[in-house]
């Protein structure tokens, strides 16, 4: 339950769940660095030059020529958990293709409970106060759309009251020149730090698995 002191008369039952972002590689094009040397090397014809590794100089040769077009071949498919603010800057992304839980068709009175997404892991300095506000926020908004929903509202008109902090599943779908440019922007300082809570890692991720690709960015 809520400090009462910040709550006034509010009572309601603490019902709504709280997780932490994550990410899950879903899908890939298998050999995807072969597969970008042999399509790059059609531009050339010296597919004769491919032996056992030769992937990884190729590569590094088309980003240092800015020949990053090659990149395009293959793709990339991402099942995000996040919250609706984050999910808006990731839709914003092209080329790419996405698909994302809706508000509108998903009823979450079945439920009987929101699920909302815990800002302390992007925000470590929060405080308990600034916690506990956030908290009575989200309570406060949770109770506000079972109200709507309980008066015969549409799920589709009672999503109004949702917050921000709502969360949302969206599966990402990208060849990889693009998760580069995604990278290259929201897996740097600069990016809000619940984006970088997932980017950063994911981007280790895609390090591990094709070095050639991504092993060059920084975050």
């Amino acid at each position: 339950m809520i400090n009462a002191a910040l709550c006034g008369c509010w009572t309601k039952a603490d019902a709504m769940k709280i997780i932490e972002s994550s990410y899950e590689i879903m899908s890939f094009t298998p050999d995807l660095e072969k597969l970008i040397e042999l399509a790059g090397r059609v531009c050339y014809k010296s597919e004769e030059r491919i032996t056992e590794g030769s992937h990884v100089p190729f590569i590094n040769r088309m980003h240092d020529s800015k020949h990053e077009s090659v990149l395009e071949h293959g793709a990339i498919t991402v099942r995000f958990i996040t919250d609706r603010g984050i999910s808006h800057e990731m839709v914003r992304h092209r080329i790419s293709s996405f698909s994302q839980e809706s508000t509108r068709y998903c009823n979450y009175g079945k439920a009987d409970e929101i699920t909302v997404i815990d800002p302390r892991v992007a925000f470590p300095d929060m405080t308990d106060r600034q916690y506990q506000l956030w908290l009575y926020a989200m309570q406060e908004a949770e109770a506000k759309y079972m109200q709507l929903l309980d008066a015969g509202t549409a799920p589709q008109f009672a999503r109004s009251v949702l917050p921000n902090s709502l969360k949302t599943e969206l599966v990402w779908t990208a060849n990889p020149r693009e998760w580069l440019h995604v990278f290259r922007l929201r897996a740097s300082s600069k990016a809000h730090p619940q984006i970088r809570e997932l980017m950063v890692p994911l981007l280790a991720d895609f390090k591990t698995r094709w070095p050639a690709i991504f092993g060059g960015l920084m975050t």
